[in-house]
Formats: structure tokens, sequence, C-alpha cells
């Protein structure tokens, strides 16, 4: 509208700006040509004779004379003494001299007798009428000039408003699609760019639901296939309980089989996008947990385990059973790849609480390339750190490395309560 505007101002002042200036001077232009009429008019009473003492008149006019003879010496009417240039020419040529300025028009006009130039005659009058003319011709200028522009504007705001509404709807259609409405088809707006944006956006869609229909089935297939296995162990392992010579390691098996079938459904609730907006989890709780799981297989190692809770609130907007897989996922890389003493801290950060997973080892050559799934030079840290991350950010956290080493430091940050 702005542009629009904008140029049809600029085209109007560049065609009525030189308009109004000709339109000026030819009114101008038209009074001064009365003017010279009116006084050649006037010249056929003015006698100018030779004769001593015969004093020279004047007809009636409205406008101011004054005649010269050919001297230049003022014989009659009122006006310079002695004659000005543009008179002195008249006299000289025979021909009419005109002029404007200060609000006068002057007319000079040579006096004939036998065709001979005799004297002059000077006539001024007040440019009033010209002036008046030229401000009435500005303000229809002006009124036309603020027509073309208003229309202008208007045509803008009907263009942009015609423009703007399919976008608002593909926007909606787009803000749809991000929440996970894969069923959003736009509307044709009969112009062909925006209409072939929604086609672009309504193949997305299909595309995407269709997808994301087959991620889901598989999913569901994998899920079904696990538990099978799962539950036929279960079942093995509960009978082996039962009989009289059951060993600790079987009650061990049966606590692991449960905390893989947890591990399943924690991955299939993410991998479906389940709402978790309002899951609430108390870390300070869940890292005990994680300490008590993990403490005898680093012992077992010769490594501590070392627990530093340093949060007065320890509630977090996320999943207990996703956090603790994430937590899961770095105590076991700590203990794969690290060295020496493991140190679980709990901090509170501007909003943010954040558990610092850190180790005595060499770190990471490359912090970026640990995030990597299964990277061929080494630097990656298999599907483990790239699951946790993928995790974490499900659940409106993140998972950095906030030293790469020597004794690095992991960093799992999740939203505070309040």
């Amino acid at each position: 509208m702005v542009a629009i505007a904008g140029v049809a101002a600029a085209a109007v002042l560049l065609l009525a700006v030189p308009l109004g200036i000709v339109l000026a001077n030819h009114y101008r232009d038209e009074e001064l040509l009365r003017l010279q009429r009116d006084t050649v008019s006037s010249t056929r009473e003015i006698d100018l004779s030779n004769a001593p003492g015969d004093r020279v008149e004047l007809p009636r006019s409205s406008d101011t004379l004054a005649v010269y003879d050919l001297a230049g010496i003022r014989l009659a009417g009122r006006g310079p003494a002695h004659a000005p240039s543009m008179v002195r020419h008249a006299l000289r040529t025979g021909r009419v001299g005109d002029a404007a300025g200060d609000g006068r028009l002057r007319v000079a006009v040579p006096l004939l007798k036998r065709e001979r130039v005799n004297g002059a005659v000077l006539a001024e009058r007040s440019d009033a009428a010209a002036v008046r003319d030229a401000h009435d011709a500005w303000l229809v200028l002006g009124a036309v000039a603020l027509g073309i522009v208003f229309a202008a504007v208007l045509a803008a705001v009907l263009l942009g408003r015609r423009l703007a509404r399919p976008l608002e709807r593909l926007a909606a259609g787009a803000r749809r699609l991000g929440q996970g409405d894969f069923s959003v088809r736009t509307e044709r707006a009969g112009i062909p760019e925006v209409d072939e944006v929604g086609a672009a956006l309504d193949a997305t869609a299909a595309r995407l639901d269709e997808l994301l229909r087959r991620e889901r089935a598989f999913s569901a297939d994998a899920s079904h296939q696990l538990r099978t296995p799962l539950q036929a162990l279960r079942i093995e392992l509960e009978a082996a309980q039962l009989r009289g010579d059951a060993t600790p390691e079987i009650a061990a098996a049966i606590a692991q089989v449960d905390r893989l079938e947890a591990t399943i459904d924690t991955l299939l609730a993410v991998a479906r996008d389940t709402e978790r907006s309002e899951a609430v989890t108390d870390l300070g709780a869940l890292l005990e947990d994680a300490e008590s799981r993990w403490r005898g297989s680093l012992a077992a190692s010769g490594r501590p385990l070392r627990l530093r809770l340093r949060a007065d609130d320890t509630r977090a907007h996320a999943s207990s059973p996703v956090v603790s897989e994430v937590l899961d996922v770095l105590l076991g890389n700590a203990e794969r790849h690290g060295d020496g003493a493991v140190t679980v801290t709990l901090l509170q950060r501007d909003g943010w609480l954040a558990v610092d997973v850190a180790d005595e080892g060499p770190g990471f050559s490359d912090p970026e390339r640990a995030f990597v799934r299964g990277a061929a030079d080494g630097a990656g840290h298999g599907i483990g750190l790239a699951l946790a991350r993928s995790l974490a950010q499900a659940e409106g956290g993140s998972l950095t490395i906030a030293d790469p080493g020597p004794s690095p430091t992991v960093r799992l940050m999740l939203s505070a309560i309040g």
C-alpha cells in the first residue's frame, strides 16, 4: 500500500507541478494580451499634436497610463518622468513590449502618425486576475492529485487484502501442519503463485501423513514383535524362579526385562508424539534412583559414582520415563567411554534445571560428531547420545556437551517448575 501510494504521489507531482507552472504562465500571458489589446485601443484616442500649448488628453481606463514623446519625456499620465527601457525599446523599434513583475503587468505600445512613431504609451495594471486564475488552477490540480492518490491507496488496500487473505490461509495451514495435523488442505485463491505454494503444502502434508502412518504401523508391529519374546523370556525366568534352586541372578534378569519393557514403552511414546505437556518429574528422586542402579556396575570397575543436588526445587516439566532413559544413556556412555569417578550434579539456571554428568576420561575429540548416529570415523558414540538428545528435545529441553574434556561434562537442560 505504501509503495503504490508513493508511486502514485510521485507520478502526480511530476505531472501536476509542471502543469501548474504552465497554467500560471498561460494566465499571465493571457492577461498581458488583454492589456495590450486594451492599450492599443486606447492609443486611437491619444493625439500628439505639435502645436504649442496643446495638452495631451488620455482616455478613460482602469489601467495606469503614461504618454512619452520621442525623447522619452513623459507628456501626460502617471509613471516615471523619463521613459523606462521597455518604452525606449518601443520608441526605437516601433514594436509592442511587455513585462511582468512586482505584482504588476506592463505594456509599452508605440504611437503612430502617418506610419511613423512619434511617441509611446506605457500601461500598467495589477496581475491579481492572473494570480487568482492560477490559484484556482492549483486548487483544482491539488484536488485531482489527492483524488488520484486516494484512489491508488484504495486500490492498494483492496489488492493487498486480496493477496493477504490467501497468504494468511497458507500460514494457518502451515501452523496446523507444524502442530501435526496432516489432514490440512489449503483453499485455492485464483492467484497462480499462491496456488502453487498451496499445492506444494498440500503435497507435503499428504506425504508426511503417509510417512507417519507407515512409521506408526511399523512401530506397532515392532512393539508386538518385541513384546512376544520378552513375555516368553519373562515366563521362563519366573518359572525358573519358582523352582527351589533359583539364584539371585534370575531376579536381576526379571528386573532387566521390566526395564527393557519400560524402555520400549518410552521410545514408542516419544515416536508417536504422545502428549506429555502436563508431566512433572522430580529430578532429585530420579537421580537417586539412577544412582542406585548404576553404583554397583561402576563400583565393580573401581569407579565411584557421586551425586550432588544443588537445587532447592528439583521438579521439572518432563516425563519421568523419558528422563530416566536419558540418564541411563548418559551414565552408560560415561561407563563405556569415560574413566575415573562419575559425578552427577543437579543445578538451577535461570528457570531451567541442569543435570551435569562428568567423568575423568579423555573427553570428546569432536563434540558435535558425538551426537551423530554411528559415525564412521569413531568420533560418534553410537546411537546412545543421538537418541538421548532426541528424547531431551521431545521434552522441550536440550542435551549438549558443556565441556568436551579432558574430564568432559554432558549437560541435560529441562524446564523447571515455576
